[in-house]
């Protein structure tokens, strides 16, 4: 026998060797995809006919579900959630509304009187809610590392205990868990739609991290590092890829400001099926506070407010040190300058992080000119800024900015950072009068305080009539009819 001869014997020998190997593998995998898709098919069934039970008791009324966590938090979110919840209500008396909530320590009942009080925001019908015991699995302080991805998964096994309590018709991701539409438009079988108010990763966060810029979400030991911060990139591609895969099977997206527009379309790529819906700012509640009282505005030149929930994008540090940098530059002319920091508290977190800032206070030796008022009422909301002279905002890229058009429609001078929705949806020229300030860092801050200050009082009533005229387009009626025009198509088929 030839070497040639050989070597095919041998060659043969061995594809027969591996065939006896490999085949008991194949076998294995096609039956574990047969399992897999059988489980899936059986949970679907069954999600089915929990939903077919549902309708039978509610007498065939089809439900729509509200995806919010935190959804007796005090953020501009919120407010996004119950006003949109109040309009289908008076649109569709016939739909069943339902809000998944992390929040079980707090009634229902509890929660919508919450929003009347924090949001003037009047429900004309109960809503259910379900409640989740395993919130903690999207807090971010469970992850320390691979904090969007773990948080994501996580959101997947709340999303799952959601829909095995409740299977609505039309599912809503009201706070951002994109990863939840994919379970439950295919293993559900709802309709699914989101309003999103900032995206979970953008080109933007890709940029700090390729620059090696320290961030609060890039700790300075990567960005002082050539290689992790090459992971961190890779990472972020992954996870970019990833959430435009879940956020591409929503039948409607709906996004808060033209920044989040840009970054959605770029991620998601459902340009058809976006459009962009401002949230709900009730600027009607703040036109009674008057804009030429002389006597007023004299007093308002003393008070700098900020409105935002205690979080850390939000960059409360920045304000405090701008203000100690005010402080310093005024001198003689302080008076009675103060800084009010009204905000929410999402949990223990962030009350947390409000000690902290305190703390800073302290150091800094400005704590008898800051003043800090957490959860506040509406009105308390409203009394402050009628009495205050600036509305400071401090967030990198912020998303929109509800607080930033309270502010101007109670007739409150802004200054928001040069960035985001301030930038390009709200801090712009009204029939080419000013209606705000933006800066960027912290010196910017200062310098920008202490021009608004100094201005003589009919120019800040003009920047002050400018900005109240021009937030009209926040104003609630418009966020019904927008909501509503984009719900339509949805809405519709639930309606036959």
């Amino acid at each position: 026998m030839s070497g040639h001869d050989q070597l095919v014997l041998c060659l043969c020998e061995l594809t027969r060797l591996l065939w006896k190997l490999l085949l008991p593998l194949l076998f294995l995998c096609v039956l574990l995809v047969a399992v897999l898709v059988l489980l899936v098919l059986s949970v679907r069934l069954w999600l089915q006919t929990n939903r077919n039970a549902r309708r039978a008791r509610d007498g065939g009324r089809p439900a729509v579900a509200f995806f919010h966590p935190y959804c007796n938090a005090g953020g501009g979110g919120e407010r996004v959630l119950w006003c949109a919840i109040r309009a289908l209500q008076n649109r569709y008396p016939d739909v069943n509304v339902v809000v998944y909530t992390g929040d079980y320590d707090v009634t229902g009942a509890q929660m919508t009187e919450g929003a009347r009080r924090r949001f003037s925001v009047t429900l004309p019908r109960p809503v259910h809610f379900v409640f989740l015991r395993h919130r903690m699995l999207v807090e971010p302080g469970l992850w320390p590392h691979f904090t969007l991805l773990c948080q994501s998964v996580g959101s997947v096994f709340l999303g799952w205990e959601a829909l095995a309590q409740y299977v609505p018709d039309l599912y809503v991701d009201s706070m951002g868990y994109a990863f939840t539409l994919p379970l439950f438009r295919y293993l559900g079988g709802c309709s699914v739609a989101s309003y999103v108010h900032y995206p979970t990763i953008s080109t933007d966060m890709l940029s700090v991290v390729r620059e090696r810029n320290p961030r609060f979400n890039n700790a300075d030991y990567i960005s002082n590092n050539l290689f992790l911060s090459a992971v961190k990139v890779v990472y972020y591609c992954v996870f970019a890829l990833l959430y435009g895969m879940a956020g591409s099977c929503c039948d409607i997206v709906m996004v808060n400001s033209s920044w989040t527009l840009d970054h959605i379309l770029a991620l998601w790529r459902s340009p058809n099926r976006t459009s962009v819906v401002y949230p709900p700012c009730d600027v009607t509640a703040f036109l009674d506070i008057a804009l030429d009282d002389e006597e007023k505005e004299d007093r308002k030149s003393r008070t700098v407010v900020s409105i935002g929930q205690f979080r850390p994008e939000k960059d409360h540090r920045l304000q405090i040190r701008a203000f100690k940098r005010l402080v310093e530059r005024r001198g003689e002319e302080l008076g009675g300058l103060r800084l009010v920091l009204i905000g929410g508290c999402r949990n223990q977190e962030d009350e947390d992080r409000v000690l902290m800032l305190r703390g800073l206070c302290q150091e800094l030796g400005v704590a008898n000119r800051v003043e800090f008022k957490v959860n506040v009422t509406f009105e308390e909301l409203k009394r402050e800024l009628a009495g205050a002279s600036i509305g400071l905002h401090t967030m990198w890229n912020e998303h929109f900015g509800i607080g930033v058009v309270e502010c101007m429609a109670a007739g409150t001078i802004v200054l928001a950072h040069k960035s985001g929705g301030p930038k390009l949806d709200i801090v712009v020229p009204f029939e080419g009068g000013q209606t705000g300030f933006l800066a960027e860092d912290e010196g910017g801050y200062a310098d920008a305080m202490d021009r608004i200050l100094a201005l003589p009082a009919a120019a800040r009533l003009q920047i002050r009539r400018n900005a109240r005229q021009s937030v009209a387009r926040f104003s609630d009626q418009e966020f019904d009819a927008c909501f509503l025009a984009a719900m339509e198509p949805l809405m519709g088929t639930l309606a036959r």
